[in-house]
C-alpha cells in the first residue's frame, strides 16, 4: 500500500497546485518560465502516475476486502462509465453542448469515474485509489468553477451537432474499453 500512497500523493499533490496554491503557482511560472513548470510538472505527474500503477497492482495481490460488491452497483458503475466517457470527450469536442453547460467536462469525468468504481469494487486498495480521485476532483471542480467566476469566464453556447457528435464518440470509445480494453489491460472484464 506504500507505493500507492506515495504515487496517490505525488500525482494528486502536482495536479492540486492550482486547488491549494494559486498564488505559488503563478509566481513559479514567472520565476522559471512556462516551459521549465510544464517539465517539472510533467514529471512529477508520469513518476507519481507509475507508482499509483506500481503500487495498484502490488495491492491487488494481497487484497484487503472492506465489503461485498453488490450486482446492482456493477450495472450503475457501467451507465457512470457511460458518462464519464462522454464528458472525456466534451472536453476536446469544440463548440459541444456538454462543455457550455458544465464548464469543466474532464474533472466531471473523473469524479464520475472514480464514483462509478467505488460503486463496483470492494477492496482497501480500491478505496485508497478511487476515494482519493474522488475527492480530489470535488475540490478541483470545486475551484475551477471558483477561478470562472473570479475572472468572469463565459463559455459559448454549444451547437446540436457537435453535441451529437460528442456523444456518438463517448458512447464508442466507452463501449470499445468495456468491451476489449478493460480486460487487456486491467485483467477485469465488466461486462
Amino acid at each position: 500500500m506504500t507505493v500507492l500512497l506515495l504515487g496517490l500523493i505525488l500525482f494528486l499533490g502536482v495536479h492540486s497546485v492550482r486547488i491549494f496554491a494559486e498564488g505559488w503557482r503563478t509566481k513559479q511560472i514567472a520565476q522559471r518560465g512556462e516551459g521549465a513548470w510544464k517539465g517539472i510538472y510533467s514529471v512529477l505527474s508520469i513518476a507519481g502516475f507509475v507508482l499509483i500503477v506500481w503500487g495498484y497492482g502490488l495491492a491487488r495481490q494481497d487484497p484487503v476486502i472492506l465489503w461485498t460488491p453488490q450486482l446492482w452497483a456493477r450495472h450503475l458503475a457501467s451507465l457512470l462509465t457511460l458518462v464519464a466517457f462522454i464528458l472525456l470527450v466534451a472536453a476536446y469536442v469544440p463548440k459541444n453542448g456538454i462543455k457550455a453547460r458544465v464548464h469543466h467536462p474532464m474533472v466531471l469525468a473523473v469524479k464520475v469515474w472514480a464514483l462509478a468504481h467505488l460503486l463496483a469494487n470492494h477492496t482497501l486498495a480500491d478505496l485508497l485509489l478511487f476515494g482519493s480521485f474522488l475527492v480530489w476532483a470535488v475540490l478541483d471542480y470545486r475551484a475551477a468553477r471558483a477561478r470562472d467566476r473570479a475572472g468572469q469566464v463565459s463559455y459559448a453556447p454549444g451547437t446540436f451537432g457537435a453535441t451529437a457528435i460528442t456523444v456518438a464518440v463517448g458512447g464508442v470509445a466507452w463501449a470499445a474499453f468495456a468491451m476489449w480494453l478493460h480486460a487487456m489491460l486491467f485483467g477485469v472484464r465488466p461486462f
